[in-house]
């Protein structure tokens, strides 16, 4: 079984940020399954739930489970000090008087409290991604603009980091389950990759079976809500990325009357199931790769793929067959596999800006014979420090991800798509095919067969989609829009590269932060390029 986070995460920081070092800690892949919503709309208050008080303190370190870090987060370059809290929701919104769990929280209040316009709440994506971890390095580079107006919030789905966070593989096995090989070739290989799908599934189940049924999207949804009317806003003010969108819009199909001013940026496709996702990312990557295969030959002798980009690719594709067969020494002792490459190079695809990243990777091991700068990029991707921990994306990820789609998928429907697949990418088809099994034997079943996030009467939400983005492809973007129905989906289409747009250029930037600062809505079909 690969390691690849399924659906969107975004970099912790936006998509594409310059502190591309440091920003690579949080960063996934995707494979989008539609999450469920129950079409049941706007929701009373809920119940004495509301009434709580928020009690927030100095934020500690990010722990292990939400990726760990460098201490305390740091204050705003403006000074504003990070507060954190615990709201406390039912495990079950079927019983919302029953067992409560915490979700974990942090803010930063706005800079000009005369013109405070609210709170503007943040998920970067995954699913899986600790919002309390990302949001402080993200808002120190992006979004002190908007900081001004809008106290800045984030938190922890509920099965993420530090709230009720998903435990399956302790850090040992995690490190064996990547060095699995996640494209078979041969019967045993199949046997090796389905049986450490099944050991995942049982140590999820024996770990966190009691909140594993109720990680779904439309759950986190309602959670969301909740947040609202504690934190006193009348209503909700946004900004999701990758699978942030897909909850998002969750929440807009749910209480359309409760949303305020909203943006979604590298967009989830409502439409696509498992599979489509899947394809849908296949050629995604391909286009990403391709293009920096372009982009690397104009450098001519000093391009590791060298001046011929088709040449280019046929590198890469011998590569990964070498270490298939014979992996590659790092110096943590550790091999380069086929697998953690596929991750790596992957994971540099998501922003122009780690495009020499993979440069350097691909020269150390086509020159050198060794796999240290990919293996780094791979343990970025999987959430992996420098001390061995895991964080919980990937157990997350999985979780939410099967709480979410119904389609469970066989060995036998892979083999039957992987032409199509190989087709779409000779890099990365097999690798995402074969990720369809993620919740093949899952102890839960899912919730829906398709996303409706049908808003009528909701507020204009802005839709940011790249036209190179990887992850969540650019089509998604109008489809999103549409799905949201006429005059709520606001389509504004990035001409550029990497996962996400915003803080990429002033165009999409300016757009954005008219909306959420002073509710000039840009016009539908809006270019930047």
């Amino acid at each position: 079984m690969g390691e690849i986070p399924r659906r969107g995460a975004a970099v912790a920081g936006r998509p594409g940020s310059k502190r591309a070092a440091g920003a690579l800690a949080a960063a996934a892949l995707l494979i989008s399954a539609g999450a469920t919503a129950c079409g049941d709309g706007d929701q009373a208050e809920t119940g004495p739930l509301n009434a709580q008080k928020l009690s927030w303190n100095d934020c500690p370190a990010p722990s292990a489970a939400q990726g760990a870090g460098e201490g305390e987060p740091a204050p705003l370059p403006d000074g504003t000090e990070w507060q954190c809290s615990t709201l406390k929701v039912p495990l079950d919104w079927s019983k919302p008087d029953g067992e409560r769990i915490d979700l974990a929280l942090i803010r930063a209040k706005a800079k000009d409290q005369d013109r405070r316009i609210g709170s503007l709440v943040f998920n970067f994506g995954g699913p899986g991604g600790s919002g309390v971890a990302t949001l402080p390095p993200a808002a120190k580079e992006d979004y002190t603009t908007l900081h001004t107006r809008y106290d800045l919030v984030s938190f922890d789905p509920r099965g993420v980091g530090n709230s009720e966070g998903v435990r399956c593989l302790d850090d040992k096995a995690q490190d064996a389950a990547s060095a699995t090989d996640s494209t078979p070739d041969n019967a045993a290989e199949e046997k090796a990759s389905l049986a450490l799908t099944e050991k995942t599934a049982a140590a999820c189940e024996k770990n966190s079976g009691t909140v594993l049924p109720h990680v779904d999207t439309a759950d986190a949804a309602r959670d969301m809500d909740l947040m609202r009317q504690v934190l006193g806003d009348d209503k909700l003010h946004y900004f999701g990325i990758s699978y942030g969108t897909e909850l998002g819009a969750v929440y807009a199909h749910l209480f359309p009357q409760k949303v305020g001013r909203a943006v979604f940026d590298a967009v989830v496709d409502p439409t696509h199931d498992p599979e489509q996702s899947s394809l849908g990312q296949a050629k995604g990557f391909q286009l990403a790769l391709d293009n920096f295969l372009k982009d690397c030959a104009k450098d001519g002798g000093s391009c590791p793929t060298g001046a011929d980009p088709a040449q280019g690719g046929k590198r890469i594709t011998e590569l990964l067959a070498r270490l298939d067969a014979k992996p590659l020494p790092t110096t943590d002792g550790r091999q380069l596999t086929q697998t953690r490459a596929l991750n790596g190079i992957a994971q540099a695809l998501y922003s122009k800006d780690y495009w020499s990243y993979l440069k350097q990777g691909l020269e150390e091991a086509q020159q050198l014979g060794t796999g240290n700068f990919l293996l780094a990029l791979s343990d970025a991707m999987t959430g992996r420090d420098q001390e061995g921990h895991y964080s919980n994306l990937q157990s997350a990820n999985t979780a939410i991800a099967c709480a979410d789609a119904k389609q469970r998928y066989t060995a036998a429907d892979v083999r039957a798509k992987l032409p199509t697949f190989r087709q779409a990418s000779p890099v990365f088809g097999e690798f995402l095919a074969w990720g369809m099994l993620q919740c093949t034997g899952w102890p839960v079943e899912g919730q829906s067969d398709i996303l409706d996030v049908a808003a009528k009467g909701s507020a204009p939400i802005v839709i940011v989609g790249n036209t190179g983005d990887p992850a969540t492809p650019y089509e998604g973007a109008r489809r999103m829009a549409d799905g949201l129905g006429k005059g709520v989906g606001i389509e504004v289409t990035n001409k550029g590269q990497g996962h996400g747009s915003y803080g990429t250029g002033a165009c999409v930037t300016n757009a954005v932060n008219a909306y959420l600062l002073n509710g000039k809505v840009p016009p539908n079909g809006k270019v930047c390029t």
